[in-house]
């Protein structure tokens, strides 16, 4: 059973049995979104965003087109993700540089994430971390800009 709080806006899109859709967020219309993950209040989620299974994604984020997550991902409180590296207002461009986030990788609090960018399968990114190139498989990146510390 798919539950979606009373509060959210959930446009025609697809989200997997079991999924969890909190207060506050908005769904648009296209975005693909699998089975038992957990959104909560205050998301936003855009049409061409890709959701794997058993996905957390914690308040006050915003998937922007272009966004693929695979499965197994925790993505913390206030994430920024962006997708277009020259943005201007009314400038669009052609195709969004969206982020991939490989299975079972994690993204701390706050942490920044630009357009284009690869975080690795069960990589880990610091709260508060400015993500600038790829991160690679199991890494632990940490600062601005982040930087690998160590391997998993």
């Amino acid at each position: 059973m798919i539950y979606i709080h009373p509060l959210a806006d959930v446009a025609n899109c697809t989200i997997g049995e079991g999924t969890k859709v909190w207060q506050f967020v908005v769904i648009l219309q296209g975005a693909v979104i699998g089975r038992d993950c957990n959104i909560c209040a205050q998301t936003l989620i855009e049409n061409d965003v890709l959701m794997g299974d058993r996905v957390t994604i914690k308040s006050g984020v915003q998937l922007w087109n272009g966004t693929k997550i695979e499965d197994d991902v925790f993505i913390g409180p206030n994430v920024a993700f962006t997708n277009d590296l020259y943005p201007r207002s009314k400038q669009y461009p052609d195709t969004f540089s969206g982020v991939t986030i490989c299975k079972k990788a994690s993204i701390g609090a706050n942490a920044t994430i630009l357009p284009g960018i690869t975080i690795g399968s069960e990589a880990m990114v610091g709260a508060g971390a400015v993500v600038t190139k790829d991160v690679p498989d199991k890494a632990v990146v940490i600062g601005n800009p982040a930087r690998v510390v160590r391997y998993i």
